[in-house]
């Protein structure tokens, strides 16, 4: 498809804002009533790096999720909660994020990230949202390449990638610096054209 049918097809195409999940996982856009939710997650120590700025209060919660909906109006980036699936429409409790950003719409590129909240960790909901997310990526955004990356000690990331179907492509010495300390960081990609992963591979959860 050339550029110019593909700038057609982004503006006339309507993307879906509510996926459902086989596992019972229920990945939507973010609202302003997540605000508390966020701000439980961000308590963690864990998720001090997911963010630009600390989100210590309401305001700043309701703010980050402000970014998160303009970047989905602009088409830039298109975060997602990930659900519980118990609270019908809504979704239910929220578990995490999984968000396709750095979208390039002239080559079709976007960077894939997640992130699972404590109390989530260790039952697959990061590498089964993934799944789910790629896949709309690629039918409903018309991106043809999705990356990712994960710092080299951060094995449960790697795992989610691969169990997600991203194949690894090289590394990045150094990139990262975290407290003084340089962290080499793993590539991973996978194309709308690559194989879908094996149903009933192993699932993980981590944050990249």
């Amino acid at each position: 498809m050339s550029w110019r049918a593909l700038e057609g097809w982004w503006q006339t195409h309507a993307m879906r804002d509510h996926l459902e999940a086989p596992s019972g996982l229920v990945l939507r856009q973010w609202a302003a009533v997540d605000a508390r939710a966020v701000l439980a997650a961000f308590a963690d120590p864990l998720m001090r790096e997911q963010s630009a700025e600390p989100l210590d209060s309401l305001s700043a919660a309701e703010r980050w999720i402000a970014e998160r909906q303009d970047e989905w109006s602009a088409g830039t980036a298109y975060a997602f909660a990930v659900t519980d699936g118990s609270g019908g429409g809504n979704g239910g409790a929220v578990l995490g994020q999984m968000s396709i950003g750095g979208v390039h719409r002239r080559h079709r590129i976007g960077w894939v990230s997640y992130w699972t909240t404590a109390a989530a960790r260790g039952r697959g909901v990061a590498s089964r949202a993934c799944r789910v997310a790629a896949e709309w990526a690629f039918t409903d955004a018309g991106l043809f390449r999705l990356e990712l990356g994960h710092r080299v000690n951060n094995p449960a990331s790697c795992a989610v990638a691969r169990a997600a179907g991203f194949a690894v492509e090289g590394r990045q010495r150094q990139k990262l610096e975290y407290d003084g300390v340089r962290y080499d960081v793993e590539l991973h990609a996978r194309l709308a054209t690559d194989p879908g992963p094996v149903n009933g591979a192993h699932t993980v959860d981590s944050s990249n």
